[in-house]
């Protein structure tokens, strides 16, 4: 959610800015972009689709993740050259770290958790298990967490319809994506040397 808002932030915001210059706005231009479509395969197939999530063990669904992050990774680096992708790679990074650092899937901490749903759910939860198949999440208190500081802690303001967990990790990648929407990339860079 962090990132659909950061991606529809930065295309009115480079469009604004774009308009503001007098130039015309252009997304940018990807290398490998099928890297992006194989990345998300493997996390569709272990907790979005119902008719698979249920299917695969947590130590499949645990590898599909570390496999979804490791290509969108390995997009982000083909990409380096684009203001923000070094940020999003950042983010993409700490949470590959905290994830594999955890077990294979991405910590929340119980202060997270209680802010997002009530007590009688919270007591219905493992400690140590994924909250459930939809979800890429295991339950943790703050003191058994490896690389705390980078688990899913933050939580999205109470008057928001969804409200969500996200991390650290998860800002930068937000920020990035923004940024590369709004920053000046070589393409405009060498039509604008040519008005000059």
């Amino acid at each position: 959610m962090i990132l659909l808002t950061a991606v529809a932030a930065g295309t009115v915001a480079g469009w604004g800015f774009a308009r503001w210059r007098g130039i015309a706005w252009q997304p940018p231009i990807f290398r490998a972009t099928w890297l992006v479509a194989l990345g998300f395969i493997p996390q569709f197939v272990a907790f979005y689709s119902p008719y698979t999530r249920t299917a695969l063990t947590d130590e499949l669904a645990s590898t599909s993740l570390i496999c979804s992050q490791l290509m969108l990774l390995f997009f982000t680096f083909l990409n380096l050259r684009l203001p923000g992708m070094p940020i999003l790679m950042l983010g993409l990074g700490c949470n590959l770290a905290v994830i594999l650092a955890n077990g294979g899937f991405m910590p929340l901490t119980i202060d997270a958790a209680s802010r997002l749903v009530n007590q009688a759910i919270l007591d219905s939860l493992v400690i140590g298990e994924r909250i459930s198949s939809a979800s890429k999440d295991i339950l943790l208190p703050e003191t058994r967490i490896v690389l705390p500081w980078l688990a899913d802690r933050f939580v999205s303001p109470q008057n928001m319809p969804y409200r969500f967990a996200f991390s650290l990790g998860d800002v930068f990648v937000a920020a990035g994506a923004f940024w590369m929407l709004v920053g000046e990339r070589p393409a405009l860079s060498v039509l604008n040397s040519g008005d000059n």
